[in-house]
């Protein structure tokens, strides 16, 4: 229901029953307002936009194309969009946000988002295979560092499920720093008086998440426990996380619900969710499992919704990940960028490139 794509078109180039997949990797059949010119893996992607539409343009300055460039560091990015070579980031740090806001031509849409951050943990393997020792994790974190690192532009997490989920309840006593109970939990773990290392893989460049591991070795040296922080490009990060055996103890992820439906987010706790990004953590609970089908297959929603009022509450208590905080969704761009527009469910940093026109003064 998401991608169209040609069916004819695929099928037409499908080898050995593979619905066309190997075709796709290099190739496009979608039906959209925009079509593949110029692909350079990993380095940039030329979109032209296709002037007899079906749908039509909503301006007669619609843009003409689209060359999305593959930065990865934040600074290069703030450069290209201060020296025009780029219309529109989202890499920016939160600092770098804060400081081109204030520049002439330059405009940093801001909206609050449903994208959560978090610290998933592996709960197959390691330290953090004991529920005790996350708990202890969890308790020992400065959640409002989370919202400093973002200078204000960010709230915490009351719940496994973003605010603006269709269902959300407010978990109560959601995980926040508490050292006492961080060592209460501790003492009934496998790993008593900490003395064990855990690894924390980041997005490289992403000077957010690496602030955050330097949050993590402070809180947790308090517990004897020590934290290797490991930068990653992101395909490597979703290599990690694919299997429990090879995904880290913990890793920073950023996940955008596609839908306000609960069962967005419920699923991404469900084992049919293992080996995707979101469901790094490898969470196994199979009363959750059973609640997580049944509210997906119920239709009434005055019967849903209890049921997920007790998924969040039991997913929080097995304390799968350090539930982080939502923060606000931006982008700078040009001046001269017009039709932007907001969707809280839109992927982390991506743009409807169908609306934008270019309107020069």
């Amino acid at each position: 229901w998401w991608y169209v794509m040609n069916g004819k078109q695929v099928l037409a180039s499908e080898q050995g029953g593979d619905l066309g997949q190997k075709w796709l990797t290099t190739n496009a059949a979608g039906g959209g307002p925009f079509k593949i010119k110029r692909w350079e893996q990993g380095v940039l992607y030329e979109l032209e936009a296709v002037d007899n539409y079906w749908k039509g343009w909503p301006s007669k300055d619609h843009v003409g194309g689209v060359i999305y460039k593959i930065v990865r560091e934040a600074g290069a990015q703030r450069a290209a969009l201060l020296r025009g070579e780029a219309d529109i980031v989202e890499g920016l740090s939160t600092d770098d946000f804060d400081q081109v806001a204030k520049m002439p031509g330059i405009v940093v849409p801001n909206f609050p988002g449903m994208t959560t951050f978090g610290i998933k943990m592996n709960t197959q393997k390691g330290p953090t295979k004991d529920p005790n020792f996350r708990k202890a994790v969890c308790y020992a974190f400065d959640y409002d560092a989370l919202v400093k690192i973002y200078n204000g532009h960010a709230v915490l997490e009351t719940s496994p499920f973003p605010n603006a989920t269709r269902g959300h309840v407010a978990v109560p006593g959601i995980y926040r720093q508490d050292l006492a109970k961080a060592k209460e939990f501790l003492a009934k773990s496998a790993s008593p008086n900490g003395g064990v290392e855990l690894e924390y893989v980041y997005v490289q460049g992403l000077e957010e998440e690496r602030k955050l591991g330097l949050v993590l070795i402070d809180n947790l040296q308090k517990l004897n426990i020590t934290v290797k922080m490991v930068p990653l490009i992101w395909p490597n990060m979703l290599a990690r996380g694919s299997k429990p055996d090879t995904s880290p103890d913990m890793m920073a992820v950023f996940t955008t619900p596609v839908s306000t439906d609960p069962d967005a987010v419920a699923y991404q706790y469900h084992k049919n969710s293992w080996g995707k990004y979101y469901g790094s953590s490898f969470y196994a609970n199979d009363d959750v499992w059973a609640l997580i089908d049944r509210a997906r297959t119920t239709p009434r929603w005055e019967e849903r919704a209890p049921l997920y009022a007790e998924i969040q509450k039991r997913i929080a208590a097995d304390a799968p990940e350090i539930f982080g905080m939502l923060m606000n969704r931006r982008w700078a761009m040009r001046d001269h960028v017009k039709g932007f527009q907001f969707s809280p469910v839109r992927f982390t940093g991506e743009v409807d490139l169908y609306p934008l026109a270019i309107v020069a003064k």
